[in-house]
């Protein structure tokens, strides 16, 4: 799709990932809107972006979604791209917590109800567009757990069950198209407790998604997970193979 010219929402988009998305694309040619909770964190990252605007408000919480959507869709009229970064991962041990269910409840929450509901508000506005897209982050998580985040890859594997599922429904109606973005480990605040010091940096995935827009590559691996990514393309397609021969 065209990567200028767009006017594109972006939650969590006051810091990391969310952040070097809205520096890219405001770049390239783009409005930009970034949400945040974080008022002064919001309009801090205002002064990195030219011309962007900020709505404040927590996208795990059902009234502030309603809010949100409604306020795109009556004050920002032209949004035609929704990126869904926002996240909540914790880092922790299974034997060493006794409330494993209330930090899980707060990662599926984030992480995949609350995109279903903000991305169910928005999506006949978007399909009222010339070209539009739904862009959700996920995570290498997908491909499997780690200890220290055990019940994190759970939230990602569903949002990406959702996303191919929600590609899958819309896919004849070619004004709308549905991405999902692969990050590694990436070095931000938000990872930095399971040692995103170690990680790429955002401005990496960034890139990533600049060039899955403009060559409509509609899954987005990054950085390691590349590695996963083409090690199950390599086996699908000889799965393919061995079909034809029987």
């Amino acid at each position: 799709m065209k990567t200028t010219g767009n006017t594109v929402f972006i939650s969590g988009g006051s810091a990391g990932i969310g952040l070097a998305i809205a520096k890219k694309l405001n770049a390239a040619g783009n409005k930009i809107i970034i949400n945040g909770r974080n008022e002064e964190r919001l309009q801090k990252a205002l002064t990195e972006l030219k011309d962007a605007v900020a709505i404040q408000g927590d996208l795990s919480v059902e009234a502030d979604r309603i809010r949100i959507a409604e306020d795109l869709k009556t004050n920002h009229a032209d949004v035609n791209i929704i990126i869904n970064n926002a996240g909540a991962a914790f880092g922790y041990l299974l034997s060493e917590t006794t409330n494993a269910h209330e930090k899980a409840l707060i990662e599926m929450n984030t992480n995949y109800f609350a995109i279903i509901h903000f991305t169910e508000l928005m999506i006949p506005h978007l399909l009222e567009k010339e070209e539009s897209a739904v862009v959700n982050v996920s995570s290498i998580a997908v491909y499997g757990s780690h200890k220290f985040l055990p019940t994190y890859g759970a939230t990602k594997a569903a949002l990406h069950s959702y996303t191919t599922a929600l590609r899958q429904t819309y896919e004849e109606q070619k004004n709308l198209q549905i991405y999902e973005v692969y990050p590694p480990l990436v070095n931000t605040e938000f990872s930095a407790e399971i040692g995103g010091a170690a990680g790429i940096e955002p401005s990496e995935v960034a890139d990533e998604l600049l060039i899955g827009l403009e060559t409509n590559l509609f899954d987005i691996p990054v950085g390691d997970t590349k590695i996963y990514a083409n090690a199950i393309g390599e086996a699908m397609s000889k799965l393919a193979h061995a079909q034809e021969l029987i």
